[in-house]
């Protein structure tokens, strides 16, 4: 860095360092929150550790963000956005429904498997937190499931595109499907987490062969029954 010069006595100073965007101090703030959040959990992080982590006061991380609990939303608000960007981005319309949700799938195990901290903060510490925070991550995950259940009606109606005996092949079971979909992929991620890295191809691929592989006869009518029945 060079000096500059004072014109009226030519003594040598330091330029004033550039200050930095608000909207980039911020991102920075709630990057340090994110990992302190994960490491510590809600109750034993302090506002003191993010904000020396975040390199700045404690007051202006107060004036930028809030109180703990404004920031921790703040935090759940950003990540739940960043990972149904990353979901949404992957699944591209003009593939076909199989490869749709393959692509989605595995999207969603690499954010877990690149942001873990955001995972943990989402789908760990969020949890155990009152309202509104649950809310923000029900609200996120109600758009997951939005993303999904579409996808899967289109599959029923691309597979079966006239209602049998009068009745659609929906019937709302999309949306029970969607939901466990995204049940499976929450415990799947966590089960990565907890046993080691994994690809996320791979992961995506145990999924498939779970739930496509079964999927796909029942979106051509076939049902599970038993003897009773």
């Amino acid at each position: 860095m060079q000096s500059e010069v004072r014109p009226d006595d030519g003594t040598a100073v330091a330029p004033k360092a550039k200050r930095m965007p608000r909207a980039q101090r911020e991102q920075q703030m709630l990057d340090a929150a994110v990992r302190i959040f994960s490491r510590c959990g809600y109750h034993a992080a302090s506002m003191d550790e993010i904000a020396e982590a975040s390199e700045v006061s404690k007051p202006m991380l107060y004036l930028y963000l809030g109180s703990k609990e404004s920031l921790f939303a703040a935090c759940i608000r950003r990540e739940a956005d960043r990972l149904i960007a990353a979901v949404g981005h992957a699944a591209e319309p003009g593939l076909d429904t199989g490869e749709q949700l393959r692509r989605g799938l595995t999207a969603f195990f690499a954010f877990v498997a690149e942001h873990r901290d955001s995972w943990v903060v989402l789908y760990q510490q969020a949890r155990a937190q009152g309202e509104p925070v649950v809310e923000d991550v029900a609200a996120a995950r109600r758009q997951v499931v939005d993303a999904v259940t579409a996808l899967v009606r289109r599959a029923a109606r691309a597979s079966v595109p006239e209602p049998r005996n009068g009745v659609s092949p929906d019937r709302g079971e999309a949306a029970a499907v969607a939901q466990a979909i995204v049940g499976a992929a929450d415990a799947l991620a966590g089960w990565v987490i907890d046993t080691g890295p994994e690809a996320p191809e791979e992961t995506a691929r145990r999924l498939m062969s779970v739930i496509w592989i079964g999927l796909e006869p029942r979106l051509n009518g076939a049902r599970y029954a038993v003897e009773s029945e």
